[in-house]
């Protein structure tokens, strides 16, 4: 799933490009080497809670991780996601070129609760917005917010 951020995301739209901030403000640190693996993207697999309803999400740490996110995949299990964590917080925006999973785009604030919820389209390059700055991004599979009743101003826990 391709990525962009910042005040330049009209831009590149324009040209048909998609712009990110700088690899150092993006990178978190490295997780332990005892950390589960996802079979498929072999990125590591951490616990998250939102509100009171425990996922295992994949972590796209890195600014290539945060790149490819969840591009070209055909499945994902009801209780999997990915985690993008930004920091700094900032403006953020998520499209779905080369995603072939309908995507519940949840933005999380600095203060790590729910900011707002987007919905992605297969293949979809339309920008979708958060609703001010993020220190994450949280992908679960389309509906599945709404099933676990996930809303705004619920905290998330990684």
């Amino acid at each position: 799933m391709m990525r962009m951020t910042g005040l330049l995301a009209g831009l590149a739209l324009a040209l048909g490009a998609c712009s990110a901030a700088p690899a150092e403000s993006r990178a978190v640190p490295a997780t332990g080497s005892n950390a589960a693996r996802h079979p498929v993207s072999g990125l590591a697999v951490v616990p998250l809670a939102v509100g009171r309803h425990a996922l295992k999400v994949e972590l796209a740490a890195s600014p290539a991780d945060q790149e490819r996110g969840l591009m070209f995949r055909t499945a994902m299990g009801p209780d999997e996601g990915m985690i993008f964590p930004m920091n700094p917080p900032r403006q953020a925006y998520f499209w779905m070129r080369n995603t072939l999973i309908p995507l519940d785009i949840i933005y999380i604030g600095p203060d790590r609760r729910v900011l707002n919820i987007v919905h992605g389209v297969p293949h979809d390059e339309t920008p979708l917005p958060s609703a001010g700055p993020v220190s994450a991004v949280l992908e679960l599979n389309k509906g599945r917010a709404a099933q676990l009743g996930i809303k705004p101003g619920d905290r998330v826990v990684w």
